[in-house]
């Protein structure tokens, strides 16, 4: 069984914000597949069949902050390897339009993912990060994570959630690895082209 993790904050008044990127790829997996989400301890929780493989799709009921809390009980429920695990969230490090897998890291300053590594004791699990770029000069990043995106934005992050939707199932078919090298694809600011992969961090 594979645990699909999207962060975000809980609530309407955070529902499109910045910060909730993680949650919308949730979103976007649950109406492709027709799965409904119900609650599960300090989560939503639907699950699915992927080519013969279980899987669950979260989205965290706490804050982004301590989203640590129910990842670590969700992993306790089903008794999860961390390997099966892949957590969705956003990254100011990353540009709108863009997203990066890794197979395990730090937490990058993102303070969600601060608390997961926390609460399993471990940086040995999967990650997507979805870029919401960085904030403009003056704006507190504090602030500017749970701002929503522009018009011109939501082109380029409705296309990147899907993606995201299809980097996942890659990652639920085929292993991290080789969902990295399919998704790991640069993107050119001034024309959103993908560009061939980028094999860093």
């Amino acid at each position: 069984m594979k645990l699909i993790v999207g962060l975000g904050n809980p609530g309407r008044r955070y529902q499109g914000t910045r910060h909730n990127i993680g949650a919308r790829v949730i979103d976007t997996l649950a109406r492709r597949h027709r799965v409904a989400l119900r609650e599960e301890g300090w989560a939503d929780v639907g699950a699915l069949t992927l080519d013969g493989a279980r899987v669950l799709l979260a989205r965290p009921q706490t804050y982004v902050n301590v989203s640590g809390t129910a990842v670590a009980d969700l992993r306790r429920r089903h008794r999860l390897p961390l390997e099966n695990l892949l957590v969705a969230f956003d990254d100011l490090d990353l540009p709108v339009g863009q997203i990066r897998l890794r197979a395990k890291g730090g937490h990058g300053g993102h303070n969600g993912m601060r608390s997961i590594i926390e609460a399993l004791g471990s940086e040995e699990f999967a990650r997507l990060r979805v870029g919401i770029g960085r904030p403009p000069e003056g704006v507190d990043p504090a602030d500017y994570v749970l701002s929503r995106f522009s018009k011109e934005e939501q082109a380029r992050l409705d296309e990147a959630v899907e993606r995201a939707a299809d980097a996942v199932e890659a990652f639920v078919r085929r292993g991290i690895e080789a969902a990295m090298s399919a998704f790991n694809l640069r993107v050119s600011s001034s024309h959103n082209l993908y560009e061939r992969p980028y094999n860093g961090a």
